[in-house]
């Protein structure tokens, strides 16, 4: 059986490191507690999160791609924000979480086997900006911030001071597909979603990497944003699972960017 490496990072907030590389959290409190993500639905995550609590569990989903919802199935209670309903259709296909596979390490002899039936969508509750979970003594207030998809949401602890990001706006943030929106208006998205959050938080949680986002974030990548509007980019050809964008600031193989900015976007030259 898979097991899930947890991490606590504070008395309320646990993060669990899926196998294909996406990272969920655990937000406990008095009474109730809230599971940001469910990752790829590779291996028993109700399993895991059962030994972490066991207090009755909402899941939060911060948008509806393949690394981030198809754990879902496991649990009574699921909101996601509908706008990302076909994303999730899409990505609910047999072929595409197979795929995901290929990010296991190895070692992990992770198998077509280990893959948990993904849930139907039309179950969920739908996940909308203003929403507020009160978990005992802790909440998690919902902002919309579509972008990487239109349903894509930003998740506040207000009492932790944290923010969890999860792909809306990351160090490699991807808009290049045809279901995100342009650069112009993903920038507004963040404008709008950094105006909200200002003096509101001090840690960034992210979904992807070691997890930890610097508190800039949101400002870099609207930088970025102007960049690309601008044409002072690098426009380095990616391409992932057969699909094609442009990184707008070049890297390092380490995913660092050589001129040492930070934040960045994969992005599609024909939706700026």
């Amino acid at each position: 059986m898979l097991e899930f490496k947890t991490e606590k990072l504070t008395e309320h907030v646990t993060r669990i490191y899926a196998f294909s590389t996406e990272l969920m959290y655990l937000v406990e409190g008095e009474k109730e507690a809230a599971l940001l993500d469910t990752g790829s639905g590779i291996g028993s995550l109700k399993s895991c999160v059962d030994q972490l609590t066991d207090k009755p569990v909402t899941v939060l989903l911060t948008h509806g791609h393949v690394d981030h919802a198809m754990g879902a199935g496991e649990f009574d209670t699921v909101y996601m924000n509908h706008e990302d309903d076909y994303i999730y259709v899409s990505h609910s296909d047999y072929g595409m979480r197979c795929d995901g596979l290929s990010m296991c390490s190895p070692e992990l002899g992770v198998t077509e086997e280990d893959l948990i039936p993904a849930a139907d969508c039309g179950s969920f509750h739908d996940l909308k900006e203003g929403m507020s979970f009160d978990l005992g003594g802790i909440h998690i207030e919902i902002f919309a911030c579509p972008g990487h998809t239109r349903g894509s949401v930003v998740m506040l602890i207000p009492e932790e001071r944290s923010v969890l990001l999860g792909d809306a706006c990351n160090y490699f943030t991807f808009l290049y597909d045809t279901y995100s929106t342009t650069v112009t208006e993903y920038e507004e998205s963040l404008i709008c979603l950094n105006e909200k959050l200002k003096g509101r938080f001090d840690t960034v949680y992210l979904s992807h990497g070691d997890g930890n986002g610097h508190k800039e974030i949101i400002e870099d990548v609207i930088a970025v944003c102007e960049d690309i509007k601008a044409g002072r980019t690098d426009d380095i050809p990616f391409d992932f699972r057969e699909t094609h964008g442009l990184i707008a600031k070049a890297m390092t193989p380490q995913m660092q960017r050589v001129d040492g900015g930070r934040g960045n976007l994969v992005y599609n030259k024909q939706n700026i």
